[in-house]
């Protein structure tokens, strides 16, 4: 991509790091704490009629309590297949069915796996670091091209990339904050 000013590059790294922020936000929410949640089942796809399909899109999810998700196929022939693709995710999740509403129990976790997935969060976290300082060197590369091609000043570049060092660590600090908020939630019996 081609930029002219300082502030192109600074507008696009911006918006690129807010990315990284909802992403961070998106890969938390599907993490398994203990209870209950429908993002849980969001990395499910059923086969239907050949199609992997996510799951809220064949019936409705509600959690009914902390401990409990419910399905409610919108398609009762369904059934089997959507038990099936819950089982053979690796989400460790039991489920049952009435023959009209499949039953999900979420069951507590123990401590050895609150601790696994704490590791998996640090390891998310840390992916979405790097992400940050990835857009900062690219940002930096290029002021430092506008800088030798004369478009802009010395100045216009050092201000730039102070500008671009301050978007990247308010958006490590977010991701650091969405992060620690996880483990909280994770550890908490």
């Amino acid at each position: 991509m081609q930029f002219e000013t300082v502030r192109d590059v600074v507008d696009q790294a911006r918006s690129r790091m807010d990315k990284v922020v909802s992403d961070m936000q998106h890969a938390v929410s599907i993490i398994r704490t203990g209870r209950a949640t429908i993002h849980l089942l969001e990395p499910v796809r059923v086969d239907y009629y050949g199609t992997p399909t996510p799951l809220n899109q064949l019936g409705t999810l509600h959690v009914p309590e902390p401990t409990m998700i419910t399905i409610q196929p919108w398609d009762s022939s369904q059934i089997r297949a959507i038990e099936k693709a819950i089982l053979e995710s690796e989400l460790g999740l039991n489920p049952s069915n009435d023959g009209k509403i499949i039953r999900v129990p979420v069951p507590a976790l123990n401590e050895e796996r609150r601790k696994s997935i704490v590791k998996q969060l640090h390891a998310t976290t840390e992916e979405h670091r790097v992400s940050a300082r990835n857009i900062r060197r690219d940002a930096n590369d290029a002021l430092k091209k506008l800088m030798s091609a004369k478009t802009i000043s010395e100045d216009d570049e050092k201000r730039g990339l102070d500008e671009v060092q301050k978007l990247t660590d308010a958006c490590i600090s977010k991701v650091d904050a969405i992060s620690k908020a996880k483990e909280k939630e994770i550890m908490e019996v």
